[in-house]
């Protein structure tokens, strides 16, 4: 479900034209709701739970998360590349209970390769709703209360306990198979060196990438 690579590499080419570089590829953003009040606004590294309908340029909806599935809101992480680029460029800075439309060409999408359902070269547009903001595994208040024994590098285990706490503190009831996947995630795409652990420099070095 979760983390992937921290954008770090654009996903679409330079191109140019008559000598000059075309305009970087863009998210566009309306605003569809936003509450009175904002606790706290959605930063990289955050987990974000969210409820999604995409569709096609022609108005076709593909998915929806309250209709496909088990119907539920699912965990996003902002800003790790988990998804598709155009959600981490345009959910930054929302509040809980916020909802947004999001047109999202190719070169965030998925491209000149497409993916299952979705054809090459396909401007999306989504419509997504923040239902809740927790602090993520990549934020930088939580390296130092993930970092159990001061070692400056993150184990699995300590991950893994991260979460359960924040499940908890949120009221959520902890899910074993669910954080280990999530951990799994986690290491499979930051842990650069295989060593089993992530290092403050990569999780730090990464995060600034953002």
């Amino acid at each position: 479900m979760l983390l992937a690579a921290l954008s770090w590499l654009s996903s679409s080419l330079l191109v140019f034209v008559c000598g000059g570089k075309l305009p970087e590829a863009e998210v566009k953003i309306d605003v569809l709701h936003r509450p009175f009040l904002c606790h706290r606004k959605s930063k990289y590294g955050d987990i974000l739970l969210v409820h999604q309908e995409g569709y096609f340029e022609n108005g076709t909806l593909f998915y929806s998360s309250r209709i496909n599935g088990d119907k539920q809101p699912v965990w996003f992480t902002l800003g790790i590349r988990e998804g598709i680029k155009g959600w981490d460029e345009g959910l930054q800075d929302m509040c809980a209970g916020e909802k947004r439309r999001l047109v999202i060409p190719p070169a965030l999408a998925y491209g000149k390769e497409g993916r299952g359902k979705i054809p090459p070269e396909s401007t999306l547009t989504f419509i997504i709703e923040v239902m809740e903001i927790r602090n993520g595994p990549r934020s930088h208040e939580s390296f130092q209360e993930m970092d159990l024994n001061d070692d400056w590098r993150l184990s699995k285990q300590e991950v893994k306990e991260y979460l359960r706490k924040e499940f908890e503190r949120h009221g959520y009831p902890p899910n074993n198979t669910q954080h280990e996947q999530m951990v799994e995630d986690i290491f499979a795409k930051e842990d650069e060196n295989k060593d089993g652990f992530i290092s403050s420099r990569e999780f730090t070095y990464k995060h600034d990438e953002l």
